[in-house]
């Protein structure tokens, strides 16, 4: 088999090669290559032991030296070159207590985590796979190399990646695989939030975020993501849906587009069901549960170290995930006869708390809360959200005033007409923004000025 390297790849390789050493690519990279995708990095495993590396080389960085890793610079770009070596004991799931260095390829890869990604190549000897990685490739199997159970006392992530590469590759997990991933699921709770965080948003982002359930099935979930469990538990007897509450969040996350705040936002948007669920005459009502899930978002999101930026724009999404007008006789009785049911001045107020650059990523998760639904009216709700979404595009066709930046008035305009500085001219701009909201036209100063100053006795 043969794999195309890249230029760097292949002069770092040749160097440590003419140098008397063994190199390869090896990992992620061939798995990649071997799948007829574009690796996102390159690795390089070799003999040479880091001084040499970095004798051959004009500039590295000493990344993770103490395990043998040196990161060599090409053109701006950094490539991870590490020795052959066999880890020690683990003490904290997670790191081994020392590593030693080896001569021998085999002895490195026996090391790693999965079959597939325990492959090496270089063009000089061809493809290593010692452990059946291309094999557990063409089965579309993820397998740990040797015994599971050894692999995941290494390193308790592991346990986590088994999913999130089924989720990317649209792979099975190994039997055995699973059965060890379901004794020691319990042991994540060692890993660092950071650690947890970026392989659920890897699996949140893959092909198959619904592989997700997998992750609650091993007992995993339980572990870092304890509302997702709660949901799976919580049904919906109601007539708009047909799912219980995760299955329901496990569709929704197929209906959005593969964005790690829109899927952040899919995950978390029905959080509060299962405390707010509320039922009379046998059916289920979930009354205010949009805002118990914003809560909820965010002490999952600060819980697992999410930067505040990301939780923002969640909690925006998560909190008006549902709005949008009733669907009461007159509405239905307009969408079906295809007139306008949905009110300009409403949807207005809408994007401005939401916010112009957030409002197609809610459009987009409201349609997928839909989708992932009933039957029941489903047809009549999909076409008030396209209605909403039209007249948002109107509003930046014609450059309506959607927030306090676009209205007419400014603070400095309020001073300048004799208004003292303070909480009393956020309170009248505000006023003039829910005036112009309702009615673009008024969007001008000479208006805004004279009815709201006039009226308060400023002029």
């Amino acid at each position: 088999m043969e794999i195309v390297l890249p230029n760097h790849v292949r002069e770092i390789i040749e160097t440590l090669e003419t140098a008397g050493y063994e190199a390869y690519a090896v990992g992620g990279c061939v798995r990649d290559s071997v799948l007829g995708r574009e690796p996102d990095d390159w690795d390089i495993t070799t003999s040479a032991k880091p001084e040499q590396v970095k004798a051959l080389f004009r500039r590295t960085v000493d990344t993770g030296i103490a395990h043998g890793t040196v990161t060599v610079l090409l053109e701006r770009r950094g490539y991870e070159v590490t020795t052959y070596r066999i880890d020690g004991e683990y003490e904290d799931s997670r790191h081994p207590k020392e590593v030693t260095f080896t001569d021998n390829l085999t002895e490195d890869l026996r090391r790693r985590d999965f079959t597939i990604n325990a492959m090496a190549y270089s063009e000089r000897r061809g493809l290593v796979d010692a452990f059946g990685g291309l094999r557990d490739l063409e089965e579309k199997i993820v397998r740990c190399v040797g015994d599971a159970r050894e692999r995941f006392g290494e390193d308790a992530l592991r346990i986590l990646r088994a999913v999130r590469f089924a989720a990317k590759l649209g792979f099975s997990i190994d039997e055995d695989t699973r059965r060890a991933a379901q004794e020691m699921a319990g042991n994540l709770q060692h890993i660092s939030a950071e650690r947890i965080q970026a392989e659920l948003v890897k699996l949140l982002v893959s092909p198959h975020p619904e592989v997700l359930r997998q992750a609650w099935e091993l007992g995993m979930t339980a572990v870092f993501l304890p509302e997702f469990d709660a949901m799976m538990a919580t049904e919906q007897r109601n007539p708009h849906h047909m799912y219980s509450v995760g299955e329901h969040t496990l569709k929704t996350l197929e209906y959005v587009e593969a964005d790690k705040t829109l899927r952040l936002a899919a995950l978390c948007h029905d959080f509060g069901k299962p405390a707010a669920r509320t039922a009379k005459d046998g059916v289920d009502h979930f009354y205010g549960h949009p805002g118990v899930s914003e809560k909820m978002a965010d002490a999952m999101l600060r819980r697992l170290k999410f930067d505040n930026d990301t939780i923002c724009r969640v909690k925006v999404l998560v909190r008006f995930h549902d709005a949008r007008p009733a669907l009461t006789p007159e509405t239905l009785e307009k969408l079906r006869s295809k007139k306008r049911a949905v009110q300009e001045a409403w949807v207005r107020r809408l994007i401005c708390r939401v916010g112009t650059e957030m409002f197609p990523a809610l459009m987009q998760l409201s349609g997928a809360d839909v989708l992932a639904q009933s039957d029941y009216l489903k047809t009549e709700k999909l076409l008030l959200l396209e209605q909403m979404y039209a007249v948002y595009e109107e509003c930046l066709q014609k450059e309506e005033c959607l927030s306090l930046k676009q209205l007419a008035v400014t603070g400095r305009d309020l001073t300048g007409a004799g208004m003292k500085p303070g909480r009393e001219i956020g309170e009248m701009l505000k006023r003039m923004l829910e005036d112009v909201l309702e009615e673009p036209a008024h969007n001008t100063k000479e208006y805004l000025m004279k009815k709201y100053l006039n009226e308060n006795g400023h002029l």
